[in-house]
């Protein structure tokens, strides 16, 4: 394929936040572009929306399903490949299912979907489709959590026996959706966010880093969720202890009522042989620890990182990355992952390409929802994940 992916946006309009970062980590490394978009809920705002991004008039859509049925008519040099999924998450199934029915692959925002029963449906129909499906779990996507993910599978830290990992945020400290904030409203609405607040918005980041650099699984849960600020509906701090397939043993905290935190994710792994420590605010540094011998310092775009996280890097050594490339990451592999497809090549598991989140990783995602949420109903007790 010796040309540019072309997609189509789903939300992402005037007001919105994560549509933005998509279109930017979309761009750039220049492989994909953005021909056409359904922007809003609203159809004049999302027309307004594709007209600010200098888009042709009649490929800025009142409607998800306009546009799906109008780019399917399209010639197969002018329709788009793909869709990016910006939405609230009661709106990430009915475009997706939508897409895939009619021959388009899907890039959603997490969580996969609303409720784990739309998620295993859309793993059904991504099986019976053929056709690719990706998830923008974006921390995945910087380098040295490849890295950490790649010396673990080795054996470098032994067998791992404990991960803890936090993601506090202070930003609704207060009741913020009462002032009309559009980011706050719609992720404290359960009829907009699903059964989990915090949990599915920020604590699913924390499942599945912890999932992906380990390459363990989580078998139960145990969890403790409350809603500290008065009026709140959902959930906005979750205290998890987690149990993993093999034996090794978790901690897992999510809280948005964290004051003064911004978005200080962070993991801690621990081996039989050695430990590691990292980041999100520090992105392109890891600390390595070991039974005996000095701590190491692990830093990104250096010669002695494994190809993954070399592959992620785009600048010299101290030239500051971060969210934006980490992001680009998913776009560049799932692309690349298209032109595979669409060229009869079958990728390996370890290819490159094909180191995005999947829709296996959205139902585990919504499954470690509903445990969570279960769980802390029942005073905490132990609860299997339904996957």
């Amino acid at each position: 394929m010796s040309r540019k992916l072309r997609y189509g946006m789903v939300g992402g309009g005037r007001g919105a936040f994560i549509g933005a970062v998509h279109r930017i980590a979309a761009a750039m490394d220049q492989q994909i572009e953005l021909v056409c978009g359904a922007f809003s809920s609203d159809p004049e705002r999302s027309k307004a929306s594709g007209a600010d991004l200098f888009l042709p008039a009649n490929r800025c859509y009142g409607t998800f399903a306009e546009m799906i049925l109008a780019e399917k008519a399209l010639p197969a040099d002018q329709r788009m490949d793909f869709i990016a999924i910006v939405t609230p998450n009661h709106m990430h199934f009915p475009p997706a299912k939508m897409a895939l029915e009619n021959g388009f692959h899907v890039l959603s925002d997490k969580p996969a979907t609303f409720d784990l029963a739309e998620a295993k449906e859309l793993a059904k129909l991504v099986k019976k489709t053929g056709l690719l499906y990706g998830l923008t779990h974006n921390y995945t996507g910087y380098p040295l959590v490849k890295q950490a993910r790649d010396m673990i599978a080795t054996g470098k830290l032994g067998k791992i026996r404990k991960v803890v990992v936090e993601y506090p945020q202070g930003w609704l400290a207060t009741r913020l959706e009462a002032s009309g904030q559009k980011q706050a409203g719609w992720r404290t609405d359960p009829k907009r966010s699903g059964a989990g607040g915090c949990v599915g918005d920020i604590g699913t980041h924390a499942e599945n880093l912890a999932e992906y650099m380990t390459g363990l699984q989580i078998s139960e849960l145990a969890a403790d969720t409350t809603s500290f600020v008065k009026g709140r509906k959902l959930d906005d701090d979750v205290n998890v202890l987690l149990r993993f397939k093999g034996g090794a043993k978790g901690v897992l905290h999510s809280s948005q009522i964290s004051v003064g935190e911004e978005n200080n994710l962070n993991i801690r792994v621990y081996g039989e042989l050695g430990g590691l420590e990292w980041h999100q605010n520090e992105p392109n540094t890891m600390l390595v620890k070991w039974l005996d011998q000095p701590m190491q310092v692990y830093r990104t775009a250096n010669g002695y990182l494994c190809d993954a996280a070399k592959a992620a890097g785009r600048t010299p050594p101290a030239h500051p990355e971060g969210y934006l490339e980490a992001f680009a990451n998913i776009y560049k592999n799932f692309a690349n992952a298209i032109r595979a497809r669409e060229a009869g090549q079958k990728l390996a598991k370890t290819d490159l390409a094909n180191d995005f989140p999947k829709i296996e990783d959205g139902v585990r995602g919504m499954a470690f929802i509903k445990a969570v949420v279960e769980s802390s109903a029942k005073n905490a007790a132990w609860t299997k994940l339904d996957v």
